[in-house]
């Protein structure tokens, strides 16, 4: 009797597990609602490569090495053995320890990143022809991208992991670099516009009610140049010491000054954007800066990976990818062929009520009613599409997310890598291998993508004066 009762317990406790789990499993993965698109489950698969990228980069690799090829055979003769060749596949040509291990947690890196790449190129793809494909069998998704990545535990990193995907990843890295500094200006223009905006429209209420809206984005402006400048002396005093650091430094405080006084006097352009871009420029100098490989003048070289640079390198990552998806979304809903159209209000309406029109979907403090039952005089939004065609309109446009996963994917894959390039470490070199993101190949690709943000800010501001029958809005 009590073993059945045990037997009964057990297989009640393992039916509510099992049914528990396949509920979190079904509300996290599984296909999203109607009136969603998937974007949710896309950056979650991204989010869960950055985890396992990193899980194989300081766990499984330096494991991998730490064991050696005999102890792998020991361990079986067979799978270990495959597993440890498969890994370190390609690193035989270098002769230290530091040098092998920078190119086996390179190649760990390389598996998670190479498949999420190429699962968001085809979801690109596909949803570009089916939009509705985003939405569906996301179980099945998660299920095969991570059985991929197990058997590719025991793939060799060569050739697709250490040969062609690494070359890839530099060029879709460089590329995504660019959006991101698109994003980066456009997000700084729309944030300068929403608050004059909001300034303009307290002021048709209320005449002065808008300073509010005024003194904040000035005040926006002063803690952002502040935060540019204290950077720039904390750099000059901290990095020192070297010719690289000091023309970087120079030529950010040149640049900020440069694009500020370009936007000063002329007409395009705000003092707001010029203060994001600036700090965001001296973001980028302190991150090529501490990736300076010579000793002499950087003091983080021989600290463990900076946490603050990877951080803030994440979280503009982030904030690029929320605002990609936003905007199209924004886009679809206030673009003149969207939802909103003007039609014409008459005055011979016997069932109009104030506030209860169903096309009367703007409150405009300047129509004036006379008559609670008439509708004014004027113009007023109505609304010509349904939900199912914004629906419809978001889905179709899916693809650019899934492009710009596939981007930060390469992104992810260089950052982690030092841009896929080994650091030489002799007797001789300043250069320690306790930060395995130091690199004079990422130091300069930084400071190259500096520019890019500097140079792309400067021709927002001249394109409309040389220009001038062109729209830029």
């Amino acid at each position: 009797m009590g073993s059945a009762i045990s037997s009964a317990v057990s297989l009640s406790v393992t039916y509510c597990a099992c049914n528990s789990a396949s509920s979190i499993c079904n509300a996290c993965l599984g296909s999203t609602s109607p009136q969603t698109t998937g974007r949710r489950r896309s950056v979650l698969l991204l989010i869960l490569a950055v985890v396992l990228s990193l899980a194989f980069q300081y766990s499984l690799a330096p494991a991998i090495l730490e064991k050696g090829e005999e102890k792998w055979s020991i361990i079986g003769s067979t799978i270990g053995k495959r597993l440890f060749n498969s890994w370190t596949s390609g690193c035989e040509s270098y002769n230290s320890e530091d040098q092998m291990g920078q190119c086996v947690a390179n190649a760990g890196v390389f598996r998670p990143t190479f498949l999420s790449f190429v699962f968001f190129v085809i979801a690109a793809v596909t949803s570009s022809i089916r939009p509705d494909f985003n939405k569906h069998a996301w179980p099945a998704k998660f299920t095969i991208y991570l059985l991929l990545v197990f058997l590719s535990i025991f793939t060799s990193n060569t050739p697709w992991f250490s040969g062609v995907f690494l070359h890839i990843s530099r060029i879709g890295a460089t590329v995504f670099i660019v959006i991101q500094q698109i994003i980066i200006i456009d997000l700084a223009y729309n944030w300068n516009e929403n608050w004059v905006g909001k300034a303009d429209a307290c002021d048709r209420l209320e005449w002065g009610s808008g300073a509010f809206w005024l003194r904040a984005t000035i005040g926006a402006c002063c803690v952002f140049y502040t935060i540019a400048f204290i950077g720039i002396g904390l750099m000059y005093h901290y990095f020192n010491g070297c010719g690289s650091n000091v023309a970087i430094v120079t030529m950010t405080l040149l640049g900020i000054i440069a694009v500020t006084v370009l936007q000063l006097v002329g007409t395009e352009g705000s003092l707001l954007t010029s203060s994001v871009i600036s700090s965001y420029a001296v973001y980028l100098a302190y991150s090529a800066v501490s990736k300076n490989p010579n000793s002499s003048c950087n003091p983080q070289l021989f600290e463990p990976n900076n946490s603050y640079d990877m951080i803030m390198g994440l979280m503009l990552t982030a904030l690029s990818l929320a605002w990609t998806g936003w905007s199209y979304t924004a886009n679809d809903r206030m673009s003149a062929d969207g939802l909103n159209q003007a039609r014409s209000l008459g005055t011979n309406g016997s069932s109009f009520r104030r506030g209860q029109d169903p096309l009367l979907d703007v409150n405009d403090p300047l129509l004036q009613y006379n008559d609670e039952n008439q509708p004014p005089s004027g113009l007023a939004l109505g609304s010509l599409d349904n939900d199912d065609d914004i629906l419809y309109s978001h889905s179709s446009e899916v693809w650019k997310l899934n492009a710009i996963l596939a981007l930060i994917c390469c992104w992810v894959a260089m950052s982690l890598t030092t841009w896929g390039s080994i650091a030489v470490v002799d007797e001789e070199s300043t250069h320690s291998a306790a930060n395995p993101t130091v690199g004079r190949f990422n130091m300069i690709m930084i400071a190259i993508s500096q520019w890019v943000a500097l140079l792309l800010y400067t021709w927002t501001l001249v394109a409309p004066r040389l220009f001038p029958d062109r729209d830029f809005s």
